[in-house]
């Protein structure tokens, strides 16, 4: 673990020297499945970062602009949940502005943002402590989707922000998996604060997937220029395309690149066959009706929520205890 103070109410704490964020060997392993795969933390590299950023600014992707609604109508009533001297978590250093809105309405004792992008968490937190000098930051560069332990106590209260829509992009199994972990991890009198995207039209999920500026295409194929840098890759986008599309029996928007080429691909050295057609799965985007969210919040074992939607009811922050 590196610890680096940055100023004097930040402090960066890089667990990836305990164990590698963007694991080689995981890129080869998803590859090389019958029905080839890369996990979507591969998408988070500084320019996939930056690419997110600009994505949750376009007027397809309701989502943001959803939560903020929700943020900006329940901020009070989220800070009395919250109560004092709390310590808040937020897995995934999301879009500054829902972060500044939950700090100056929360006034938290301590801030702990996650994520696996270092460089993205060091702006992103840099840019809260010159704006909330009273603020004791404690940005985390980890894996959150995996088990971990703070690097410190905060010996308050703690209480995690799961924001976005993040927890879609586990199935259903694995979304219960990590809310068991979260719970566990945030200890007795430990709450969450969960957004979650709901169900709803196919004709709106497809064109938040699929905007007129291209802008999501150029995220899911930038995954290929990280995998290049990381494994030695010989990727060319230009030979992939970029395919969402919204299944409604699975509840699930999935993302995949599609070759357009017969073409044989060098990674770490072992050569890997695509045929004309052939897909890498980058993503999936799971959506939620209020029902299925409690009941697997409940499985987790957290208690009671309270709840808040936008005007559309397209999205939903879910608070337990």
């Amino acid at each position: 673990m590196k610890k680096v103070f940055v100023k004097p109410n930040l402090t960066l704490f890089d667990l990836s020297s305990n164990e590698p964020l963007f694991s080689p060997k995981e890129v080869l392993e998803g590859l090389l499945e019958s029905e080839k795969r890369l996990s979507s933390k591969f998408f988070y590299d500084q320019v996939g970062s930056d690419l997110f950023q600009k994505i949750t600014e376009l007027p397809e992707y309701y989502l943001t602009n959803s939560e903020i609604e929700i943020l900006h109508n329940n901020l009070e009533e989220i800070s009395d949940l919250v109560g004092e001297n709390a310590a808040v978590i937020e897995f995934g250093s999301g879009p500054p502005l829902k972060s500044r809105m939950l700090m100056k309405a929360i006034k938290p004792s301590l801030y702990l943002p996650l994520d696996i992008s270092k460089s993205y968490l060091l702006e992103a937190s840099k840019r809260l402590a010159r704006e909330f000098s009273w603020l004791q930051i404690r940005a985390i560069c980890v894996d959150y989707t995996r088990a971990f332990q703070l690097p410190f106590d905060p010996e308050k209260k703690r209480v995690g922000c799961f924001l976005g829509s993040s927890l879609g992009n586990f199935n259903k199994s694995k979304a219960l998996d990590f809310l068991i972990r979260t719970k566990k991890f945030l200890g007795h009198g430990g709450e969450l604060l969960l957004g979650v995207d709901m169900k709803k039209s196919a004709e709106i999920l497809d064109l938040a997937y699929n905007d007129s500026e291209g802008i999501t295409a150029r995220f899911n194929l930038n995954i290929l220029d990280h995998i290049n840098q990381l494994c030695a890759a010989r990727f060319d986008p230009a030979n992939f395309v970029h395919l969402a599309g919204y299944d409604e029996n699975l509840g699930c928007v999935q993302m995949h690149l599609v070759s357009e080429v017969d073409q044989k691909i060098s990674v770490l050295d072992t050569e890997i066959s695509f045929s004309k057609g052939e897909k890498i799965h980058t993503e999936d985007s799971y959506k939620y009706s209020c029902k299925e969210i409690e009941g697997l919040a409940l499985q987790a074992g957290f208690s009671k929520s309270v709840s808040w939607f936008d005007n559309k009811k397209y999205f939903g922050l879910f608070y337990f205890s």
